[in-house]
């Protein structure tokens, strides 16, 4: 779903861009010409009686991919839909640098979203754009460009009727691409691309991001999302759970696999070094998970107690077991 739709038939020029996405020259912004982040204060929205987001607050840095997580009815589209003017918060407020998406001036050469794909069966690829690119300020040259980008020159001419779910995902990220954004708001863009695609686009939407461009992505392929952000906001109940680095998130997911005859007096040094853990069991007897960047500190602390370590190895928990974690098990 565009944020803009066909019915909008006036052009409106292209003014300069600091980041275009096809040229690997582009730098990133100075600070005079930053792009403002994405700022969610306090929104609220409801259904009738039902709470779809609660007080939810996070900001997307420019510069940065962040990963936009939560199970399914979490409010992730609802507050996608209040940030491109397509729903109408009860409260608070989601905006591009305290501006809303309906007050941008050629909102299209300011954000491009790419939420739930629609398009005629019976156009093609190029004549899609080309009905789109009236409203983006896009030329011919601009559509050609982008066909190429996301790998659709040779699939230009076909109806789009034909296309596979990854092809429609493509070419509804060129649609998104247009106007050549500042902000790539993207919900499952990985949804339907073969493995080559997800590849690909990780490394667009990383380049993309490093122009000084700001792109929050929703997904639920959370190896993907690990590979591919720099930041995480994770919600649960349209409520906010976590906002962090992806990095420090990964950090505090490293751990050691401790095991020792006697984990009572093991556990007792592990909290006087104020370390998480916790008992896990297995085959062999059990073990303390410990969460730790520093394995050699925990061996010697637990050989100066005089115990003899039976296994000291390297653990990392993986992010949906994190993911899981931080949502206390909601499904």
């Amino acid at each position: 779903m565009n944020a803009v739709d066909e019915s909008q038939a006036e052009a409106t020029p292209v003014r300069p861009r600091h980041a275009a996405p096809a040229a690997d020259s582009e730098q990133a912004p100075t600070d005079a010409t930053a792009v403002p982040p994405i700022v969610v204060d306090g929104l609220t929205k409801d259904f009738g009686r039902v709470r779809a987001v609660d007080a939810l607050s996070f900001t997307v840095a420019p510069g940065r991919v962040t990963g936009f997580l939560g199970p399914n009815g979490a409010g992730k589209s609802t507050t996608l839909r209040v940030l491109l003017g397509l729903a109408e918060p009860t409260s608070g407020r989601a905006t591009f640098g305290g501006v809303g998406y309906r007050d941008l001036p050629m909102p299209q050469q300011r954000v491009g979203a790419v939420l739930e794909p629609a398009f005629h069966p019976g156009r093609t690829g190029r004549d899609h754009l080309a009905v789109q690119a009236a409203t983006a300020g896009a030329t011919p040259r601009r559509i050609n460009e982008l066909l190429a980008l996301v790998g659709l020159a040779d699939a230009a001419d076909r109806r789009v009727g034909g296309y596979s779910l990854g092809m429609r995902q493509r070419l509804a990220l060129a649609t998104a691409l247009l106007g050549e954004p500042d902000y790539l708001i993207l919900d499952e863009p990985g949804n339907g691309l073969d493995p080559e695609g997800i590849h690909w686009l990780r490394g667009f939407l990383q380049s993309y991001a490093a122009r000084g461009n700001v792109v929050l992505m929703s997904s639920h392929i959370l190896n993907e999302v690990e590979a591919t952000v720099d930041d995480v906001v994770v919600i649960g109940n349209g409520r906010l759970l976590r906002q962090s680095p992806m990095q420090d998130l990964a950090a505090e997911r490293r751990s050691i696999r401790l095991r020792v005859q006697d984990q009572r007096t093991a556990t007792a040094v592990l909290d006087r070094m104020r370390l998480s853990w916790q008992q896990v069991d297995d085959r062999q007897g059990g073990f303390l998970q410990v969460q730790t960047t520093d394995p050699g500190a925990v061996g010697a602390a637990i050989f100066e107690a005089g115990l003899p370590v039976l296994e000291l190895a390297p653990q990392e928990v993986d992010l949906e077991s994190e993911f899981f974690a931080l949502l206390g098990g909601q499904p």
